[in-house]
């Protein structure tokens, strides 16, 4: 059985450095902010391989690296809040089905856009929320942003995590 802990990983941070590779991430983590009203720019579902690790195991769709990825990183605790998900079976089951069946499409900046702009989405795109919202198998994933995530998720798994 694969209890590895899940988590909802919910980026606060600000990107370190500075010049112009650094200030367009900068900006559109401000611009996400701002446009879904909270504190929240980026959204990965996460799991922890081992309780002592320092690294994770982390699933989203990032415009940073043009779509959907995994990528294994540290989420220093200034930067990230993790919010506990169930880590059943079941759970890292569809995880996987999610990942298998979206690894490598594009980033959907134009349904990122649309949670507050109404655009439209592009069914074989996808952006960070609307990933993690598919595999949290929550309803029309394309309205949730990082800030809806964050407010819905402690609430639907309350005391099963």
């Amino acid at each position: 059985m694969n209890r590895q802990q899940i988590y909802l990983a919910l980026y606060k941070g600000r990107r370190d450095g500075s010049g112009w590779r650094v200030w367009p991430a900068r900006f559109t983590d401000w611009f996400t902010r701002k446009l879904t009203r909270g504190q929240y720019s980026h959204a990965e579902i996460v799991v922890r391989a081992h309780p002592q690790a320092s690294v994770y195991t982390c699933y989203s769709a990032s415009i940073r690296d043009k779509g959907v990825r995994c990528k294994v990183m540290p989420l220093p605790a200034a930067k990230w809040d993790l919010i506990p998900l169930p880590s059943t079976p079941e759970a890292h089951e569809q995880l996987q089905r999610v990942w298998t069946a979206t690894e490598g499409q594009g980033y959907d900046l134009m349904g990122a856009l649309g949670i507050a702009f109404g655009l439209p989405q592009n069914r074989r795109r996808w952006f960070c929320s609307e990933w993690c919202a598919t595999a949290l198998r929550l309803p029309e994933s394309w309205r949730w942003s990082p800030n809806d995530l964050a407010a819905i998720v402690p609430t639907l798994y309350k005391g099963e995590a």
